[in-house]
C-alpha cells in the first residue's frame, strides 16, 4: 500500500455536482439533496483502507457532533471494484451499518466524481461553505497509523467550526494522506 497525499483542490472551488447511488438508503442522491446551507463535508473513502479504519470512529464522532449543528456529510467511494471487490456497493452497505453511519455512503462507479474533486487518497476530506465553495481540504489531524498519537479530528473540526461561525478557515492546510484511490485505468 503506497502512501498518497491529497491533491489540494484550490480553495474557493465550487463543489462539483453529482448524482450517485447511496448504499445506506438505497436511494439515488444528488449534491442538492445532501448539501447544507451551513456546511457540507464530502469525504472520499473506501472499506478496505487501513488509514480509513484508523480514523473511521472519529468520522462517526464528527458526524454525531456536527450534524445537529447543520453540517451535512456524505462519503463517496470511487475504488475499482473489479480489483477491490471488498469496496463493492453491497460491502459498503455492510461497512456503513457496522460503523454506525448516519449519512450517505455513495458509490461513484464511473469515477467521474472522484476526478472532478481531484480526489487522490482515502480518506480525503473537503469542507464546503453554505454556498458550496471549498473552505477546507486536507487532513483530519496529525495522527497516522504509524504514529502513537490519538485521532482527534482537530484540523477538520477547526475548519467546520470556522465555517459554522462565519469565520475564515486557516489557509495553512496540510494534505490528508492514505491509500491511493484505485482508479480503473
Amino acid at each position: 500500500m503506497a502512501y498518497t497525499v491529497s491533491n489540494m483542490l484550490p480553495l474557493g472551488t465550487l463543489a462539483p455536482d453529482f448524482t450517485l447511488p447511496d448504499t445506506v438508503s438505497g436511494k439515488t442522491l444528488s449534491l442538492s439533496d445532501i448539501k447544507s446551507d451551513k456546511a457540507t463535508l464530502i469525504i472520499f473513502s473506501c472499506n478496505h483502507c487501513p488509514y480509513v479504519h484508523f480514523v473511521n470512529d472519529e468520522i462517526v464522532n464528527i458526524a454525531n457532533d456536527y450534524q445537529p449543528k447543520g453540517v451535512s456529510i456524505a462519503i463517496i467511494s470511487v475504488n475499482d471494484i473489479e480489483r477491490y471487490p471488498q469496496d463493492a456497493p453491497e460491502e459498503m452497505t455492510k461497512f456503513a451499518a457496522e460503523s454506525g453511519y448516519t449519512f450517505p455512503y455513495l458509490y461513484d462507479a464511473s469515477q467521474e466524481i472522484g476526478k472532478a474533486y481531484d480526489a487522490a487518497c482515502t480518506p480525503d476530506f473537503y469542507v464546503f461553505d453554505g454556498d458550496l465553495k471549498l473552505a477546507y481540504r486536507g487532513q483530519m489531524d496529525d495522527a497516522r497509523p504509524s504514529l502513537s498519537m490519538p485521532v482527534t479530528g482537530k484540523d477538520l473540526r477547526a475548519a467546520l467550526d470556522a465555517v459554522l461561525t462565519g469565520n475564515p478557515v486557516n489557509e495553512k492546510q496540510r494534505p490528508s494522506g492514505g491509500c491511493g484511490i484505485k482508479w480503473n485505468n
